[in-house]
């Protein structure tokens, strides 16, 4: 739908079966090149939930390149919302509450401030940002969070966040 509307107000004229087709796409979009590898090496030290705004399906795309076994993997299509609606992280916690996990044992890494970090710090949680933008202005395809949430870390990929768990590791 979403494309359909875009292709609407750009106006240009779109097929249904275009829309579709993009829509079923998202399983084939490429992963970060640093992220496979990087939550590989994470998995041998901590356990990795995911966090979605996609459906089950497309996730499964992901996760096929990712070669990652997630400990739980929780998407908008669970939830029936997307985030940075409350109701998301209200389902994670849930969810992570019953597996044992504390807030505490949490650290909420992402990318996105408005998504993800504006929320997870109304949750009080400790959060990560991998900065992919940090040599370009603005926010990307997300929009401004307005006021900025804190970060325990900041990194400008996963690449540099195993880099700096490595060095800590090593003393």
């Amino acid at each position: 739908m979403v494309y359909k509307r875009l292709a609407e107000e750009w106006g240009l004229s779109v097929s249904w079966d275009e829309c579709m087709a993009y829509g079923n796409s998202c399983p084939d979009w490429p992963t970060f090149e640093d992220s496979a590898g990087a939550l590989q090496y994470l998995k041998r030290h901590y356990k990795l939930v995911i966090l979605s705004n996609v459906d089950n399906t497309s996730f499964e795309g992901a996760r096929r390149k990712l070669q990652v076994d997630f400990d739980a993997i929780y998407t908008a299509e669970d939830m029936g919302s997307y985030k940075p609606n409350q109701r998301n992280f209200d389902y994670m916690l849930e969810q992570l509450g019953r597996l044992g996990i504390e807030k505490k044992d949490i650290l909420h890494t992402a990318e996105s401030m408005f998504h993800d970090h504006v929320p997870a710090d109304n949750n009080d949680l400790t959060s990560c940002w991998i900065y992919r933008r940090h040599d370009q202005e603005g926010f990307g395809a997300t929009m401004n969070p307005g006021k900025m949430p804190s970060c325990a870390f900041t990194f400008n990929s996963m690449a540099d966040m195993v880099k700096a768990h490595q060095e800590e590791l090593r003393g």
